[in-house]
């Protein structure tokens, strides 16, 4: 009974400030180099528990999540997770604007909660170009069992990490564009980690491990496609089966069949597949580089094989077709603008999702935030918004206004690119307005496709279109089903209008994701503070904060593991047998209710 009780106590002081009443899921990872040959080539990459890609975290609307995290790398690290937003805890986002990294050697556990979200959702390092060599993996938040789901139960759910690859190590590409060069094409397309199928023999080496998807005939999986990888827009598509497209990034939405979609870099899909073909031999799956040069980028394919129970032979012959629009971007541009969001269906919520009626609030807060080619700024070679590069400070910024540290950042990001002056290296900030409804237009005038995310928040993608944003493109919105997301592509001579509401307290990332546009610079944060002071709207910073920049001398001592430390020598000991902690949570309930 002692022990029974230490346990409770343990749970209930580790579960703080999270919300009772829901259930809890604890991970306990190590992040750890490994080395794998994924193109034929050993490299080393980041692996969790020994695992590349990482745990697909599988968890259930409203669930608390608790990730104990052991820094076994050899340099500092940050998990951030993409697409939860993390409602009214900035403190848990895993990006430099709210975190002091986790130091080699060190533990430290994030404690957060999916709160009113579903859907399809992945995680990966945060810092130093790490998610070129991995450490990412899945995020699916189930519903819970009193909300419908508008499509049949699927027979298997199948989660595939796209994404283009570098035999490099992050640490040599880091360096690369530190010294002003181009990343250069890539050497593959990772599937699941691994290499290409050897659908010809020219191209692909022999001996490579290719990814393989076991399916019954007759049944419906349900397919969640990630494009985890470094700046490359990928063509997603399956030979000779439909794609049902049935959900977003937390969204479900209108139900509609594609032979094939393009998945730019940090987006995720959920595809219903069935598998009615007649099994005359496996399937090629397939993800090709979109938007270059097809005679050059031949090798920078992934391919993976669908293989039914009563398959007759391997797949061969050519791969299905991208599409074939290289000099036309129209065609991408209007499929991406048919991804609709389903209102008649409640997602999270049992109110249906097309209540929001957002087309109807009025906009409180208009930012512009312009892309340009990279430029030479104080000597080095640096990427922009609105003329201003990113420069993360040493004090991470929720951190500094939580101990009033001045002059760490500036409230002064311009809402409409400068009409002249030089671009500049700073930490500028977005002020946002608690409770506003804020318009962002994404222009980019470079020359390659670029996807933006935002921390914290789903945005609703009102319209895309090319050339010049101007007043008039409003005209083109769509204001009542456009789908809510929180990673939208905007094609190179043109533009993508987004709608959010500022609803989530806290200082929250807006980026990039092609990580070199991101290393170099093109990111902002949105300021959204509550001017009454409550924790109602913000959760206070979690007792194991870490310190760094000027509040350093804060930060309390933690013995190192090792750079190779196992994970069951984390500091913080975890109950492995999570069964046993439910139980043990369900009955405390029960005996004090």
């Amino acid at each position: 009974m002692a022990a029974v009780a230490a346990t409770l106590l343990w749970a209930s002081m580790l579960i703080v400030p999270c919300f009772a009443g829901d259930p809890f899921a604890f991970f306990d990872w190590n992040v750890e180099y490994t080395t794998v040959s994924p193109l034929g080539v050993p490299q080393q990459v980041i692996a969790i528990n020994k695992q590349f890609p990482g745990p697909v975290m599988n968890i259930t609307t409203n669930w608390n999540v608790v990730v104990n995290v052991l820094n076994s790398l050899d340099e500092p690290l940050l998990l951030t997770w993409d697409g939860i937003q993390q409602r009214k805890n900035s403190w848990q986002d895993g990006v430099l604007g709210t975190n002091c990294p986790i130091p080699p050697g060190w533990n430290w556990t994030y404690q957060f909660q999916v709160k009113d979200q579903i859907g399809s959702f992945f995680y990966f390092p945060s810092l130093n170009f790490q998610r070129a060599a991995g450490g990412y993996g899945g995020i699916t938040v189930n519903n819970r069992p009193v909300i419908s789901v508008p499509f049949g139960r699927p027979d298997g759910d199948i989660t595939l990490f796209i994404g283009d690859w570098f035999t490099r190590n992050h640490s040599d590409l880091r360096k690369a564009l530190d010294n002003g060069k181009d990343l250069g094409m890539p050497d593959g397309v990772l599937m699941n980690g691994k290499g290409p199928y050897r659908y010809n023999t020219t191209l692909v080496p022999a001996g490579i491990d290719y990814e393989t998807i076991n399916v019954q005939p007759g049944k419906t999986y349900r397919i969640r496609v990630h494009n985890v990888g470094v700046s490359t827009s990928l063509n997603f598509r399956i030979q000779s089966h439909n794609l049902l497209l049935a959900e977003t990034e937390g969204s479900y939405t209108w139900q509609q069949n594609y032979t094939d979609l393009d998945i730019h870099v940090g987006q995720s899909y959920s595809f219903l597949v069935t598998m009615d073909q007649n099994a005359s031999s496996d399937y090629y799956i397939v993800a090709s580089a979109r938007f270059v040069n097809e005679s050059l980028w031949t090798r920078v394919t992934g391919v993976a094989i669908l293989h039914y129970s009563n398959s007759k032979g391997k797949a061969s012959g050519p791969l299905p077709d991208p599409p074939n629009d290289f000099y036309d971007k129209s065609f991408s541009m209007n499929q991406a603008k048919s991804i609709r969001m389903n209102t008649t269906t409640g997602a999270a919520r049992p109110n249906p999702q097309g209540s929001f009626r957002y087309g109807s609030i009025n906009v409180t807060q208009f930012y512009l935030l312009r892309n340009m080619p990279p430029v030479v700024i104080e000597g080095k070679r640096r990427t922009t918004l609105n003329g201003i590069s990113y420069s993360p400070p040493d004090t991470p910024l929720r951190l500094a206004d939580q101990f009033d540290e001045k002059g760490v950042y500036n409230l002064d990001f311009p809402n409409l690119p400068p009409s002249s002056g030089a671009p500049q290296i700073g930490a500028s900030v977005i002020n946002g307005t608690y409770k506003g409804f804020m318009e962002i237009v994404f222009q980019n005038n470079d020359t390659t496709v670029q996807s933006y995310h935002m921390d914290g928040y789903a945005f609703f993608v009102v319209g895309m279109g090319f050339g010049e944003w101007t007043n008039a493109s409003r005209g083109d919105y769509n204001k009542w089903d456009g789908v809510s997301r929180c990673t939208t592509q905007v094609f190179p001579g043109a533009w993508t209008a987004v709608l959010v509401s500022l609803d989530n307290v806290g200082i929250w990332n807006i980026r990039a994701e092609n990580l070199d546009s991101w290393y170099l610079g093109q990111e902002v944060y949105v300021k959204v503070i509550n001017p009454e002071s409550t924790t109602k709207t913000e959760l206070p910073p979690p007792d194991n904060v870490l310190y760094c920049g000027r509040l350093q001398s804060k930060q309390k001592p933690q013995k190192p593991h090792g750079t190779n430390a196992d994970s069951s020598s984390a500091s913080i000991v975890f109950v492995r047998d999570k069964l046993l902690i439910f139980m043990l949570l369900f009955a405390a309930m029960a005996v004090f209710p």
